[in-house]
């Protein structure tokens, strides 16, 4: 059983290719990401590390900044998710990675830790502004039936980037010395690549008679969201209340007893495993229901999770997160593709930034509880998280199918 296909009121968009979803704005927003996802993850993986041994930060820091930096987000999402229904899309993806860029650059000549939290929240801002209005983007004039494999290959090359990213990191790093900072001036470049690359996107709300024709477009309200919409955000939004930051997993393989480069390394094998698996992913969900995917992901998370939190062995990492990998493979895009298949397309972007910034409000709540219920090792909340999530598994396909 699938969803079923809303009625849109516009189509139009930069016209397809032979396969009916393969647009520019596909190709260029994916090579965006990319890049922006290479400066991310360069850092990403050494940033809990760079906290707790550079800056001593403590572990409940940890999860607070990034828990906070989510928080601070999903507001900006929500308002961007609406600002994407009225306004052209354009100038909020480029400003939205702008932002990323300056977070970086303020993480570079951070010498206390709080810095790194206003950091952390412009750089969070940043992809909040951008995350919804690049959505809209992506399957503006496809079919809800081939959205799933749009969502793929977009979060396939954004984790690709997160591949390359900590590889080119892992390799800087050993080259000067082990020294963390040096990587964080490093990451500006693809970041700044990125943001001169949304120049090529494709925008039919630029055009002035697109202007004209959808300030004659009525509003929607949040109350006009379809009933469906609202059952599958709720259900979404309580599993991401144990979905803490990935900042704690990486801290978890440390205190397991791998070193910086190791963690490095992990987390490369770990997003290889994620960018391998979202394509197909993606394109499963166009041929069976959606929240058996994402069911599917829960799973892959259960062993993340409750992996990490029984190993007491270091090298047990490299088996345990390229499954882990899983998870988002089968959450991330068939998420985003889930719920843009319940609404037409005049709410894509209100829809799409309601649910993103739902997520990242429950995301900082886990980060809060996680960094506080740490205790030294992090077992007991990967095990509380792993164990919902078998729950949520089992429990989500019926909860959805029977109101769908």
């Amino acid at each position: 059983m699938t969803e079923p296909e809303p009625t849109t009121a516009a189509t139009n968009t930069a016209p397809p290719t032979e396969n009916g979803w393969l647009t520019r704005n596909v190709k260029v927003l994916c090579g965006v990401s990319f890049l922006q996802d290479s400066a991310s993850e360069l850092l990403y993986p050494v940033l809990p590390i760079f906290l707790t041994t550079v800056l001593g930060a403590p572990p409940a820091a940890v999860g607070a900044i990034e828990g906070l930096a989510e928080g601070a987000a999903s507001l900006t999402k929500v308002a961007a998710g609406r600002l994407a229904d009225r306004f052209a899309r354009r100038p909020l993806i480029a400003y939205g990675y702008g932002l990323a860029a300056l977070g970086k650059f303020l993480i570079a000549v951070a010498t206390v830790w709080p810095l790194v939290l206003v950091a952390r929240v412009t750089d969070r801002l940043g992809k909040g502004l951008r995350s919804a209005p690049r959505d809209a983007l992506l399957v503006d004039g496809i079919p809800a039936g081939r959205r799933g494999r749009v969502f793929g290959l977009h979060r396939a090359a954004d984790t690709a980037g997160a591949v390359v990213g900590p590889l080119v990191g892992l390799g800087l790093y050993e080259a000067l010395d082990h020294r963390l900072r040096p990587l964080f001036w490093v990451a500006l470049v693809p970041a700044a690549a990125s943001v001169a690359l949304t120049a090529a996107v494709h925008d039919r709300r630029g055009t002035p008679s697109e202007r004209a024709a959808d300030s004659r477009t009525p509003r929607t309200a949040w109350r006009e969201l379809p009933r469906a919409y609202w059952r599958v955000l709720a259900a979404l939004t309580v599993f991401g209340l144990v979905n803490f930051p990935d900042a704690l997993l990486l801290l978890r393989a440390h205190q397991l007893g791998l070193s910086t480069a190791g963690v490095v390394l992990a987390y490369a094998v770990y997003n290889l495993a994620y960018a391998a698996l979202s394509y197909p992913a993606g394109a499963l969900s166009d041929r069976c229901p959606r929240p058996l995917v994402f069911a599917a992901g829960l799973a892959f998370f259960a062993v993340g999770y409750l992996g990490l939190g029984l190993i007491h062995v270091p090298w047990l990492v490299f088996l345990v997160l390229p499954l882990y990998g899983g998870f988002n493979a089968c959450t991330d895009g068939v998420g985003k593709a889930w719920i843009s298949s319940l609404v037409p397309d005049r709410q894509q972007g209100t829809a799409q930034g309601l649910y993103q910034g739902a997520a990242s409000a429950a995301v900082l709540i886990a980060g809060l509880w996680a960094g506080l219920a740490w205790n030294g090792d992090g077992r007991i909340p990967l095990l509380v998280s792993g164990t919902v999530a078998v729950l949520l598994a089992a429990a989500l396909p019926a909860l959805t199918w029977s109101r769908l």
